[in-house]
């Protein structure tokens, strides 16, 4: 039977989003006295891979899942934010399947419990979902829990793990400036706070030396023993595969499902963060998780649907959730990866949030990109008019305009195209919010 549109867990959250504020609280005092109120169970938990970063968090966990599960392993992971619905944040390992996203019953359960446990005391609705977290996570039986880190890392709800076995702290860039910090040595310090005294961490590759150096110098203060990419492992492309490397020896493997070159050094991330949290990684649970990995709204693909049906006739139409200057780098290579196989004129669709710095981000497509069609957002009361987005757009270089919707958009680009070129190539992106948006609109949400 489907599920009703607006779920028990969905109106608890409703009414919670209602009474307490949404977002993060640069402390922990509050969280930690509402998990004593519920027993601690972030302390009976399966083994933990505690996940950090500006960027790769998300590709990063859904390797740790893959690989893990090509291992008959059940793995709960939490994830955030979310891209349609609540219930994508927390996804309930199945032993020797993939795991599934939590039942509407159970969710519900969890939410009356922590919040009747709360009180009415004050605290973020961030909060009270990690609390569920946890709560999930420590009453349903699971080989391995792999959690992400919702904003920073030292003061995120998530950091009252006191034992993870592993963490793994992926690329960092400018993001959440307010918060963390201007400069990407203070959000590296803050990054930083999810180590813990001599426990394993795993460094993904990062493009700024001076963060890395933070992070390296954190993990030797504390006696972590500590892997790097580019030191203690790597990876690269040779021949069409995936030839990754480490002190235990090299694997050859397929190139991984996530389009990208990004997504080798996330890979790369993921074995050995998988090696350090103290599970075997054989080149055939590898092979299985290179090619079965899935990760919904980044650099994803889609080929039917609503909106697709609006789209110019075989156009080649790409979701992803990007949306600060180092995650438009990253896109913008893999846009131009693309075009090097297959050339076709990219229009952007974009929508972004008034806490991100846009004109970084539209400038990593300057080169590349034909058009830039700035849109609306729903779910959230931060969304940048697409006006003042699209005047972002004509100051990193790039010709814009303002549209009503990714509908229009998409219709504009059909009247725009010439028909003697090749199809489009179309980015929608620049937000996990306007990501969601499509996903939905486009009757294609993650599974």
């Amino acid at each position: 039977m489907a599920e009703p549109a607006f779920s028990k867990a969905e109106q608890i959250i409703d009414e919670l989003l209602g009474l307490h504020p949404k977002g993060f609280d640069l402390s922990l005092t509050r969280i930690r006295r509402l998990l004593e109120l519920l027993g601690n169970p972030q302390d009976r938990l399966p083994p933990v891979i505690h996940v950090a970063g500006t960027n790769g968090k998300g590709s990063v966990t859904a390797f740790c899942r893959a690989l893990l599960e090509a291992k008959g392993l059940s793995v709960h992971v939490h994830t955030s934010p979310h891209l349609v619905r609540w219930h994508e944040r927390y996804r309930i390992g199945v032993k020797g399947g993939p795991g599934q996203f939590v039942d509407d019953e159970l969710f519900a359960d969890a939410l009356k419990r922590v919040a009747a446990a709360n009180g009415g005391e004050q605290i973020t609705v961030f909060e009270i979902l990690t609390a569920v977290t946890f709560l999930l996570f420590s009453e349903q039986p699971a080989d391995v829990a792999i959690i992400e880190v919702g904003l920073g890392g030292r003061f995120d709800a998530t950091n009252v793990i006191t034992a993870p076995a592993v963490s793994v702290i992926m690329p960092i860039s400018l993001d959440h400036q307010p918060y963390l910090g201007d400069r990407v040595e203070l959000i590296a310090a803050e990054k930083a706070g999810i180590m813990k005294r001599g426990l394993p961490v795993v460094i993904g590759q990062q493009e700024y030396e001076s963060a890395r150096d933070v992070l390296v110098t954190t993990a030797e203060r504390l006696g972590c023993p500590l892997a790097v990419f580019g030191q203690d492992y790597g990876a690269h492309e040779e021949f069409g595969r995936l030839v990754y490397q480490d002190e235990f020896g090299l694997m050859d493997l397929p190139l991984p499902r996530l389009p990208g070159r990004h997504q080798y050094g996330n890979a790369a991330a993921a074995i050995r963060a998988v090696k350090a949290a103290g599970f075997e990684v054989s080149p055939a649970m590898a092979e299985m998780a290179m090619t079965s990995v899935e990760w919904p709204g980044r650099l994803q693909r889609l080929t039917e649907g609503r909106l697709v049906a609006e789209a110019p006739a075989g156009a080649e139409i790409w979701v992803d959730g990007g949306h600060n200057p180092g995650a438009g780098e990253v896109i913008a290579e893999a846009m131009a990866g693309f075009e090097e196989r297959q050339s076709r004129p990219l229009y952007l669709i974009t929508g972004m949030i008034n806490t991100k710095d846009p004109v970084g981000y539209f400038r990593a497509f300057a080169d590349i990109a034909q058009d830039v069609f700035t849109v609306p957002i729903r779910g959230t009361d931060a969304a940048l008019d697409p006006v003042a987005l699209a005047h972002a757009a004509f100051d990193a270089g790039l010709v814009a305009a303002p549209m009503a919707s990714v509908a229009d958009a998409l219709r504009e680009i059909g009247e725009r195209v010439d028909p003697a070129a090749p199809p489009p190539r179309i980015l929608i992106g620049g937000s996990l919010y306007l990501v969601g948006n499509v996903l939905a609109d486009n009757g294609t949400p993650p599974k």
